[in-house]
């Protein structure tokens, strides 16, 4: 059986969704990977593409470019996934493959000058979950985690200590992470984003949270809403620094990431085997 050569897309986050449909209704052959079976849906249905589900650790990577004869990465992961971003660019090394990352843009005082207008100093960055926890910012507050299950065992130790919630993906695998972190389920909500802005109001008042505590990921993860109502509702906001990593080719413009998916085809298939729109 002849595989055609295929892009391989880090999927995981909104934009990876919205990169896979561009690549459908271009006839452009793609692989996308994800790590749950529930994210498979997300997916539209094409010929040209496939979606694969699992972990890619160990000889498993080997296989998976193999197998889906993979010519050039695509890595729309999450911000904050950095294991596969280590390991997608490690085998672009490795293999001589063309890596570009796909990254949304950050949000900073320019994208929400109300902040600035009323001299908002509630909402605060911090490079990292260790300075959040060492520098004690969660004393008496009643505190809304919207961070994902795997950083919830980092506040196991505080459970005593803070009044914490939850907001966690509707899936086995985030509750049974925040239950073994110390969250009951009365301190626990699991709703898929994306949140409304009404719905995200009703859940911080419902709760009367004073804290709230979040990624830095940009207008796709919420970050906007949060930072809207912290400033409507006088809540504070701590924001977790997205982590910096060395990517060798980067972009945040949708038509050049699938100008590079083209190309990479192109080279391999030739102009004439890839269909023009």
């Amino acid at each position: 059986m002849t595989v055609t050569p295929s892009i391989w897309l880090i999927g995981g986050t909104s934009e990876s969704r919205e990169l896979a449909q561009i690549l459908a209704l271009n006839h452009l052959p793609c692989t996308i990977s994800v790590t749950t079976e529930s994210a498979r849906s997300l997916y539209p249905s094409a010929p040209l593409l496939q979606v694969w589900v699992g972990q890619l650790e160990g000889d498993r990577l080997q296989d998976f470019l193999s197998s889906h004869q993979i010519i050039a990465i695509l890595d729309a992961s999450h911000p904050y996934a950095t294991t596969i971003s280590h390991l997608a660019m490690k085998a672009a090394r490795k293999y001589n493959l063309p890596y570009l990352r796909y990254e949304r843009q950050s949000i900073n005082s320019s994208h929400f000058p109300q902040e600035k207008a009323i001299k908002n100093d509630k909402i605060l960055s911090l490079p990292s979950f260790e300075a959040l926890i060492e520098g004690d910012y969660l004393a008496g507050e009643r505190v809304l985690l919207t961070t994902g299950y795997r950083t919830l065992h980092l506040f196991q130790p505080g459970q005593e200590r803070y009044h914490l919630y939850a907001r966690i993906l509707p899936a086995v695998t985030s509750l049974e992470a925040a239950l073994a972190a110390g969250f009951t389920p009365d301190r626990l909500i699991g709703i898929r984003p994306p949140i409304s802005l009404e719905l995200e109001r009703a859940l911080w008042q419902h709760w009367q949270i004073t804290l709230v505590v979040s990624k830095a990921s940009g207008t796709p993860g919420g970050e906007l809403i949060k930072r809207q109502l912290a400033t409507e509702l006088g809540v504070k906001l701590i924001l977790i620094d997205r982590p910096a990593l060395a990517y060798p080719h980067q972009t945040d413009d949708l038509s050049a990431a699938i100008a590079f998916c083209r190309t990479q085809l192109c080279d391999r298939l030739g102009d004439t085997s890839l269909p023009q729109n």
